[in-house]
């Protein structure tokens, strides 16, 4: 186990000093497995959604970077300025509204289901009766979880950013490792708070036909209302014509 922390140590130093795809990929692949073991082992399935920061987070790297078409491309350092268009943008949103969707799910399913770890920290924490509280944590993070997913909110997204630090910080032992080894949930959130807006700006980008933007459409429903008026105004004339004669 040392080695494999120290492993996983300097694989988050190289994408601080040195990011590349290959770690990233590793990443993703790395995280899907630690994360499955838990169900193999007896635990519940939700156990292995609830790392979905873990293998979610380096996922969405991947994906606004974009895969690597050469080996060269894969070990390579990745840029800064790496060109984003709105399609990626788009695949990036949902990614991250899976990720997040996933995180609280799962961790709402635990709760629902009272997790001894989870009923025990209600406890410390000097709830009289930590059943009921699992339940309300359970119920509010599924509802979360369901609004991430369905249509996400940035003021709800920082209230569940504030939310998922805040609890993370309740684990009796170890607290700053267990807060600082959740950090892709958070991070997950708050990427999800900052790439709303760039999908929003990115939108115009796409190829809209003239009567899809909001002025378009103005337009064009305006010019269809003339267009009828005329015509109706041309039959009106007509038939008092065919009446004079």
């Amino acid at each position: 186990m040392p080695w494999l922390g120290t492993f996983d140590i300097l694989l988050g130093v190289s994408l601080l000093l040195f990011p590349t795809r290959a770690v990233l990929f590793w990443l993703i692949v790395w995280g899907t497995i630690t994360a499955m073991l838990r169900p193999l082992s007896g635990e519940p399935f939700a156990e292995a959604l609830e790392r979905a920061g873990n293998y979610g987070t380096p996922l969405a790297l991947l994906t606004i970077c974009g895969e690597g078409h050469t080996l060269k491309e894969w070990f390579s350092r990745i840029k800064a300025d790496i060109p984003v268009t709105a399609e990626t943008w788009k695949k990036l949103l949902r990614c991250l509204q899976v990720v997040v969707f996933m995180r609280l799910a799962s961790h709402g399913w635990l709760n629902l289901i009272g997790k001894p770890g989870l009923l025990a920290q209600y406890a410390t924490l000097g709830f009289t009766n930590p059943v009921f509280a699992a339940r309300a944590a359970g119920v509010f993070e599924l509802l979360a979880a369901v609004s991430t997913l369905v249509r996400p909110i940035r003021p709800l997204l920082l209230i569940l950013l504030v939310w998922k630090v805040a609890t993370e910080l309740f684990y009796p032992q170890w607290e700053v490792f267990e807060w600082i080894e959740r950090g892709g949930s958070y991070g997950a959130i708050l990427a999800l708070w900052f790439t709303l807006p760039a999908v929003k700006r990115s939108i115009p980008k796409l190829a809209l036909k003239p009567e899809q933007s909001k002025p378009g459409r103005r337009r064009f429903y305006l010019n269809r209302v003339r267009r009828a008026f005329s015509i109706q105004l041309t039959r009106t004339n007509f038939s008092n014509d065919l009446a004079e004669r």
